[in-house]
């Protein structure tokens, strides 16, 4: 996607890639037969709640310490598949190609925070124009969470690439979504009809199930700005309304944007601490953004959803093609996929894995731009066959319960990372040869 140099299109880069990301993933399979099954034995500790707002200097420099230390570690201990880089290749110079890293050397984009890359983020945010292709090249190895309300703007499309009209343009699309609030939130039921009463109150049911396992996303406040900010989209968005599972698709936004405000992990926060003016703009903030983001993918939840049940689909198809003797157990014990593969795309993944990690998720979302919807495809079917050995030998019922309840709970960001890597081989392998792995 990237404009800058390096043959970005040509057959050589490409083949460039393809052979670099091999490197990367068959470096964390450690001889695991490839492009197979891969079944995580290693579980990293349960992360504490992060801290989502290191946001002054000091905040910064202590931030790249850690992480730098963090990776010395790392290296000094062996523990090299932690340090497997999910990253999508940057276009590479002549001389890099004649000297590829080996993939136990890459450092890791899970934590996406090493001093090199936080020097590449503030030199692309620095400009007077920002070259979108290159952050998003940049965020798909996710992102700096200090770094993480601007750049999501930027991506979204939210905030213009031109720094000198940022602020004058966010300033005015805050003060329209006031206006919206006032005209379709803040009047009496007897204004509404029928229909956007009991949309409202779906609304109002949904918001309290947001996040339930999240503390934070129990108070009040929280749930009110949820109902205001998702009865003004389904007003102004009519083709679809409001589709439960919507409510989900925000939470990551609000995180993010209340993290500009807020110190400390989630566990502290208190909205007491917020203005109603800081209140008002990071509602703002997540309703564009919610907008923005689900333009590209309207079907999904429009009358039927007919996006989704696309994709469910295609997931049956490439498991079919990667995976057949999962692809077929699955087919003999009567399972279909869209009896657990809908939540996956009508969620995006939220539901399935701690939300400590949906952050990271949504870097790669957000760079993806476009072509998000399909490699979402591929990503669902890494996260399905990560369990493929196990499936395999459950029944129908045991499936359906494993696929409901699936043991995520103690992932860090190793997992996520090996799930984004085998998404991005795979999806790399068939766009370039489509037949390649057909039955």
């Amino acid at each position: 996607m990237s404009g800058g140099d390096g043959g970005g299109g040509s057959p050589n880069n490409s083949e460039w890639r393809f052979n670099q990301t091999l490197r990367n993933v068959q470096g964390m399979l450690k001889g695991r037969s490839f492009p197979g099954k891969v079944m995580l034995t290693r579980r990293s500790d349960p992360l504490s709640p992060p801290d989502y707002s290191p946001r002054s200097d000091n905040d910064r420099h202590e931030y790249e310490k850690n992480e730098g230390s963090q990776e010395v570690e790392g290296q000094a201990s062996g523990n090299t598949t932690d340090n497997i880089s999910a990253k999508k290749p940057i276009s590479p110079s002549t001389s890099s190609v004649n000297s590829l890293p080996d993939a136990q050397g890459i450092v890791s984009g899970a934590r996406a925070t090493d001093s090199a890359r936080i020097t590449k983020f503030t030199a692309e945010l620095s400009r007077p124009a920002v070259i979108l292709d290159k952050l998003r090249e940049l965020s798909w190895s996710g992102v700096p969470p200090y770094m993480r309300p601007n750049i999501w703007r930027l991506l979204l499309g939210y905030a213009p690439p031109n720094a000198d009209r940022r602020e004058g343009v966010l300033t005015r699309k805050r003060l329209e979504y006031v206006e919206c609030v006032s005209q379709y939130y803040d009047i009496a039921d007897t204004e509404r009809s029928d229909e956007e009463i009991n949309m409202l109150r779906q609304i109002a049911v949904d918001c309290p199930r947001t996040v339930p396992d999240v503390t934070f996303f129990q108070d009040p406040q929280i749930q009110k700005s949820l109902e205001r900010i998702l009865y003004t989209w389904a007003i102004r968005h009519p083709a679809s309304g409001y589709v439960q599972g919507i409510n989900d698709l925000l939470t990551p936004f609000l995180i993010v944007f209340l993290s500009e405000h807020l110190e400390g992990n989630m566990d502290t926060w208190s909205m007491e601490k917020l203005s109603l003016q800081d209140v008002s703009n990071i509602e703002a903030d997540c309703y564009w953004c919610l907008s923005k983001f689900l333009d590209g993918m309207q079907d999904h939840y429009t009358f039927a959803q007919p996006g989704i049940q696309r994709l469910v689909f295609r997931l049956k198809e490439l498991v079919h093609r990667i995976d057949e003797p999962l692809s077929k157990h699955i087919e003999e014990q009567g399972l279909e996929f869209l009896q657990f593969a809908f939540r996956w795309f009508n969620c995006l993944l939220i539901r399935e894995v701690p939300f400590h990690l949906v952050t990271r998720l949504w870097d790669t979302y957000l760079a993806e731009g476009d072509y998000l919807p399909d490699f979402l495809v591929y990503i669902s079917a890494s996260f399905l066959l990560t369990w493929s050995d196990k499936l395999q030998k459950l029944d129908f019922q045991e499936m359906v319960m494993f696929l409901q309840h699936l043991p995520t709970r103690n992932w860090a960001h190793h997992e996520l990372e090996m799930v984004l890597s085998r998404a991005y081989m795979w999806h790399t392998m068939f766009k370039s040869s489509p037949s390649h792995l057909a039955s």
